[in-house]
């Protein structure tokens, strides 16, 4: 079982910038597709970002396109979500999730494994 653990959540206010990291187990880190997806409460969970297996390709939802960043560094089993112009909005709690494909999934149930989240809280 593959496991993911996120990290860096916070309170920032409005305008302000986060940094999100998701640690993985395992040595396949590389042939995973890794999304960012959060869920604030009382909503669904909503896609945010998906990155493909050797970083070379990357997909946004419309609400965080200009604004966030996905990255991976598969030396570290690490996924990164750069976080600017946080808006209150994007006040939820972050999770990221993992594929055994080549592709860029980006439907909640397209992932096989998923963290526990970090809660982002953005004031304004």
């Amino acid at each position: 079982q593959v496991q993911l653990v996120e990290s860096g959540g916070g309170l920032v206010q409005a305008g302000g910038s986060l940094r999100l990291s998701c640690a993985a187990s395992g040595r396949t880190f590389s042939t995973y597709a890794m999304g960012w997806f959060r869920q604030a409460p009382g909503k669904e969970r909503e896609f945010v970002a998906v990155i493909s297996l050797s970083g070379g390709s990357t997909y946004y939802a419309a609400s965080v396109k200009g604004r966030f960043t996905i990255s991976r560094d598969n030396a570290k089993n690490t996924v990164y979500l750069h976080m600017n112009s946080l808006k209150p909005e994007d006040t939820a709690v972050y999770y990221c999730a993992g594929k055994r494909t080549t592709g860029l999934p980006n439907a909640p149930n397209g992932f096989d494994f998923w963290g526990q989240g970090t809660q982002v809280t953005v004031s304004s």
